[in-house]
């Protein structure tokens, strides 16, 4: 019906405005990290710990959004996310010790966490109402959403402190959760209970033919190594790739943010041609392939004398990693239907938790350019993983 298909279209808008949100609204912190490290007066491990609030807040509230959705719906929660993570962007600034810092990003890393798996909930609802794949669109909306706050972020890096900068930036994600928030609000969700309850009874039909064997859940765990493997040089990009060019390669702020901003660009053209990508190459060959290439970017990036070389060096480990958390996903669900989908994105969320707090303390023992490299080491693993798994047989 016409109805029905333009709230579907709205539907589709208004998600992909909250997917852009969120890279926008956590870029946008990610490239003030110098100067609040150096506002607090915090040491890179100290730094590293208070980061970890960050994953913290999200480890917690994320386990609790999946009730809160079910008993509220997606769009709501979604919403009531979105201006709470709008809000806490502004906190950063405000704090003078890494313990204050640590405090402030839990609430923020609450709002992230718990506002991933609402609009990632209402999203999954809307690819089987259309019965197409759409998802990887949300997803680039996210990384381009961060190229652009990354970007602006560096543009006004050098002329606004980061307390206006960040002020700004709740403003504007108020304003877009107003316009965005009433549209979602306006539609009815799709109904997702009656889609499990016909899941599940098709479940029982199937018996015990859907029930992972031993061999099946050490494949699943595998291919959540895969993911936390990318997931971690995500993480570690995020939080300590300005750093690196204006501590270690004497970039000005605006240069030094450019870096996750090259990163999120070559991310975001990867996501958005990798389903072609896989339609050529296949799923073994594309993560190969990107985690070679994340390997040799890594590697540029973390070592290269200049800054310039440093910046490539990003976009080329951007580009190779983008597909395969993605087809990491895929592989383990293929495998153990929710179940392993559930499994291997907590592996993959665990990389990146750890990725910041691990780059932390390895740059206090050696450097940061040499922990930088533990990406591309990860990034290795990740392709002998795909290599040793490739006979793997999804089931019927």
């Amino acid at each position: 019906m016409p109805g029905r298909r333009d709230d579907l279209t709205r539907l589709r808008a208004a998600l992909t405005a909250f997917f852009a949100l969120d890279g926008f609204v956590f870029a946008g912190w990610v490239v003030r990290i110098p100067a609040i490290k150096e506002q607090t007066g915090a040491s890179a491990s100290a730094l590293g710990l208070a980061l970890l609030g960050v994953s913290a807040g999200a480890v917690v509230t994320m386990t609790l959004t999946g009730r809160l959705v079910r008993r509220y719906d997606s769009h709501r929660v979604t919403v009531a996310c979105a201006v709470l993570l709008c809000l806490s962007i502004a906190l950063p600034p405000l704090t003078h010790s890494a313990l204050a810092l640590g405090a402030v990003l839990l609430v923020f890393g609450s709002a992230y966490g718990g506002i991933n798996v609402a609009f990632n909930s209402a999203a999954v609802d809307l690819v089987a109402e259309l019965r197409r794949p759409i998802m990887p669109s949300f997803h680039a909306a996210f990384s381009l959403g961060g190229m652009v706050g990354a970007g602006l972020g560096g543009l006004v890096a050098g002329s606004l402190s980061p307390t206006r900068h960040l002020l700004a930036l709740t403003v504007t994600g108020l304003l877009v959760t107003l316009v965005a928030g009433r549209v979602l609000l306006r539609i009815e969700p799709l109904a997702p209970a009656e889609r499990a309850a016909e899941e599940e009874g098709a479940a029982e039909k199937e018996g015990a033919g859907r029930r992972q064997d031993r061999r099946t859940r050490r494949l699943v765990v595998t291919f959540g190594l895969i993911a936390l493997c990318t997931a971690y040089g995500e993480g570690a990009m995020a939080d300590w790739g300005a750093l690196h060019l204006e501590q270690d390669l004497d970039a000005s702020p605006g240069l030094a943010a450019a870096g996750y901003s090259c990163f999120a660009l070559a991310m975001t053209v990867g996501r958005l041609t990798g389903t072609t990508l896989l339609e050529r190459l296949g799923r073994t060959a594309t993560v190969v392939a990107g985690g070679t290439t994340a390997v040799a970017g890594m590697l540029t990036g973390a070592l290269a004398p200049s800054v310039w070389a440093a910046l490539f060096g990003f976009a080329i480990t951007g580009l190779g990693l983008a597909n395969i958390f993605p087809v990491a996903i895929e592989r383990a669900g293929a495998l153990g239907g929710p179940s392993g989908v559930a499994t291997a994105s907590t592996l993959g969320y665990g990389g990146m938790l750890l990725g910041p707090p691990a780059i932390g303390f390895m740059a206090d023992w050696f450097s940061l350019p040499a922990a930088l490299t533990s990406v591309a080491v990860l990034a290795a693993v990740a392709v002998l993983v795909a290599v040793a798994t490739r006979r793997a047989t999804v089931p019927a």
